[in-house]
């Protein structure tokens, strides 16, 4: 594999490793994505052309060791990409059953086009060369097209070539989920609209969500159609010589009932391929479309690590792009790019939506959105357990309702396990986190005045109703959850699961109570009058909220912070000893349960929990926040808290070297590029074990550009301010960006040896005010400064 800011570019064929370059290669825009597969080879134990559509989910029961069990899935759409081609006669080529002379695969990240070039021999000195260009449309995001390309050496060669819709297609992309049903689509029809366009049309079994795909296909042959089982096929016979290309090309229109302004898929599919243009004209557009992107989002960091950051980039614009403002969609932590993790939503929109929020922020808004309308079902799930206010779920999908697992399987053991995940209520905070910065970065005083003060409201019930008085303690206490570190669900030898005191979870609960108080009191009279009258809220229930959001426990041990209530006391592991056994030990907890140990019983953590809040509070506001809560968390405390989590972490989880990139950045600066290199190639070597061939990691990938964008500037949207504390490392000193902020669009910066450059465009509206530790400026529409950096 090599890379560049505008390539990313595979010059072999490796059946081992075509899962992770299909996920590396998938091509989508927000609406819609298609997994890289080569359009000639079907679904198997190493191919999988999978295609997925924002928010389009289905409900199916499968029976697991003799238990009837629920899952909700993302949706493998019928295939549009079959595209497959053998000399008259003969077997048709793939680069699995044919001779391949040269291979060669490449994401070409400016434009959004995969291209590849094979070269398969056809005995004696015959070779035919195929080259494809493929695009899913950023200008339009219900097309997509394939152009492929024949040339010959040696002699002339008649091709016979056969393009297709294929509704025969199931969820089948995750090995440790095949014993679960996957069939989704019913009602499987096929038929012609054209001489040169096919459609198919089918349903999702449950959540009845009708499909309508139409597809065109051109050559300067003849081109028939016809219907077999569940797909519908086109075919053309075309003569290729030496010096001559023969092409054909493919154009699709993918629509589904969950479409405004249609009435029917099907017709809607048809109507849109009959007027796309030729191949040429949308490839055009298409890259008008994503050099826009590009503009907004731009971004200057040299080397590999720039490299990277442009594909992480490349992939959270192609999930998440300004199409996304359309549709009633979350943050799929897997992307677009396969079947992990069903395509749920979870709690990665904290590490998405503060980047969006500087250059997409009606992306950002709709995400909010996709909240606010499940507002009312996660009021419902605190009803259930009885208490007031807002529970959102760890894992949602369509409508908002509890989607995560009642088991997992572990690989190892082959067993099915319980899985508690869903006690993470700590989602909440993630949400009311995401309300504030999306309006502190945009100024979108409405949102925050209207479903932002909805959302923060009832999150803060919640916490408040969930904390019980201590009288020993003389404190509040929130029992029973489970924090972001999920190797930790239950107490060694528990009946029931759940942990007391998580501190991640109560300081965040802290933060909520306390900024929603704010925001209640900043609120216009008429607005907050009506925000009253409808939720019944009183001065009594606020001022519970204020004394609970100063009373909240957070555990201490040996100096420290404890993960959680009684953490201080389980066993110490021993680390040298297992990585000397088992290697790579980043899912510890698969391995304690195959050894019919548990990792709940020792000082062991999947990935940051406390550290977490280093994360999302700067050093000053954490500071401030232990302090309401009367607690002194002064910088020896903190520094032996990170040295204590740094030394008993197994980072099973993406995020993990994010997040402690992050925090080292600030504490020990010496060895944050060790964690930011690790995030960078969580994906794009497959860190974690063959989980990025069903799917990419799109928290990690958007966090790493967060990272350079705020962690490493200490970038903070607050107070009506830019506020920045630079700590340039060393390995990456020198890089610019530019960022939309609250009207300006463009405000460019740039870090170079110790300086620090800030670009304002003549267009703003406003003055911006930027505070650095050691001075302020104002700067006005048009301005620009170079300020030199303490070092």
């Amino acid at each position: 594999m090599t890379a560049t800011p505008s390539t990313w570019d595979y010059d072999h064929y490796d059946a081992a490793e075509e899962r992770l370059r299909e996920s590396l290669c998938t091509l989508g825009n927000g609406y819609f994505a298609t997994r890289g597969a080569l359009p000639e080879c079907a679904a198997d134990d190493t191919h999988y052309p999978g295609t997925y559509a924002a928010g389009c989910y289905n409900r199916l029961t499968s029976t697991v060791s003799g238990r009837k069990v629920e899952n909700e899935d993302v949706v493998n759409l019928p295939n549009w990409l079959p595209l497959r081609f053998r000399p008259a006669g003969g077997d048709w080529l793939t680069p699995d059953t044919a001779e391949v002379l040269d291979h060669r695969q490449t994401v070409h990240l400016d434009s959004g086009v995969l291209e590849r070039r094979t070269s398969f021999g056809l005995g004696g000195d015959r070779v035919l060369s195929v080259r494809q260009l493929r695009l899913v449309h950023m200008a339009d995001p219900h097309l997509a097209a394939l152009r492929t390309e024949f040339t010959t050496e040696g002699g002339p060669v008649d091709l016979e070539v056969e393009a297709a819709l294929d509704g025969g297609v199931t969820n089948s992309g995750v090995h440790r989920y095949r014993d679960l049903e996957g069939r989704h689509l019913v009602h499987v029809h096929t038929g012609s609209a054209a001489d040169d366009t096919v459609w198919l049309r089918c349903r999702t079994r449950t959540s009845d969500i009708r499909i309508g795909l139409a597809a065109r296909t051109t050559a300067r042959a003849p081109v028939t159609a016809a219907r077999e089982h569940l797909c519908v096929t086109q075919r053309t016979t075309l003569r290729a010589e030496p010096g001559r290309t023969a092409a054909v090309d493919k154009v699709v229109a993918l629509h589904t009932s969950r479409d405004p302004a249609i009435s029917d898929p099907l017709q809607a599919a048809v109507d849109r391929v009959a007027e796309a243009p030729g191949f040429d004209d949308l490839l055009v557009s298409h890259r008008t479309a994503w050099g826009q992107l590009w503009r907004r989002a731009e971004l200057e960091v040299p080397g590999e690590a720039g490299s990277i950051l442009r594909l992480h980039l490349f992939h959270v614009l192609q999930t998440l792009s300004p199409h996304t403002a359309d549709l009633d969609v979350g943050v799929p932590a897997r992307g677009l790019h396969g079947e992990a993790y069903r395509g749920h939503v979870f709690w990665d929109e904290l590490f998405v939506l503060p980047y969006l929020n500087l250059h997409f922020p009606e992306v950002s808004r709709a995400l909010l959105h996709y909240r606010h309308r499940r507002l009312e079902r996660a009021r419902s799930a605190a009803r259930a357990i009885g208490r007031r206010g807002a529970l959102y779920p760890w894992q949602s999908g369509s409508d908002g309702r509890e989607e995560t697992q009642r088991l997992h399987l572990n690989p190892r053991s082959g067993r099915w396990l319980p899985d508690h995940s869903h006690l993470q209520h700590h989602v909440g905070s993630a949400i009311a986190y995401n309300v504030w910065q999306y309006c502190e970065a945009s100024g979108d005083a409405e949102f925050l005045h209207t479903k932002g003060a909805e959302m923060l409201l009832q999150i803060a019930r919640f916490w408040a109703d969930s904390a019980t008085w201590d009288e020993r303690l003389g404190r509040h206490r929130i029992r029973g959850v489970v924090g972001p570190d999920e190797y930790h669900e239950a107490y060694p030898g528990a009946a029931r699961p759940g942990l007391d005191d998580n501190a991640y979870t109560n300081v965040t609960a802290a933060w909520v109570l306390s900024r929603t108080l704010d925001v209640l009191a900043d609120l216009p009279e008429p607005r907050r009058r009506e925000l009253v009258e409808r939720t019944a809220l009183d001065a009594a229930e606020l001022e519970q909220w204020d004394s609970v959001s100063r009373t909240l426990h957070v555990p201490f041990h040996d100096g420290v912070v404890s993960q959680f209530e009684g953490y201080g006391e389980l066993a110490e592991l021993d680390w040298a000893g297992y990585r000397e056994r088992y290697g790579d030990i980043r899912r510890l907890d698969r391995v304690l349960e195959a050894e019919n140990d548990s990792v709940n019983n020792y000082q062991a953590s999947k990935q940051a929990d406390v550290l977490m809040l280093g994360y999302l509070f700067s050093p000053a506001e954490l500071r401030s926040l232990f302090s309401r809560l009367g607690y002194r968390l002064d910088e020896p405390t903190w520094q032996r808290t990170v040295d204590h989590y740094l030394a008993r972490t197994s980072h099973g989880s993406t995020l993990s070297g994010l997040v402690h990139g992050w925090i080292l950045a600030r504490a020990r600066r010496a060895e944050a590029w060790t964690y930011f290199h690790e995030a960078l190639k969580s994906d794009v070597a497959d860190l974690q074990g063959g989980t990025t061939g069903e799917g990419i990691h799109l928290g990690a990938m958007a966090g790493t550009l967060d990272l350079v964008q705020r962690g490493l500037t200490g970038l903070e949207t607050r107070a009506g301010a830019l506020w920045l504390d630079p700590v340039p490392l060393p390995e990456l000193s020198s890089y610019g960006f530019s960022v939309r902020y609250q009207g300006h669009w463009g405000v460019r910066f740039r870090l170079e040896h110790g300086r620090l450059e800030i670009a304002v465009p003549a267009a703003g509206p406003l003055p911006i005010d930027v505070r650095l530790p050691d001075r302020e400026v104002r700067l006005q529409p048009g301005d620009a400064c170079r300020l030199v950096l303490p070092d």
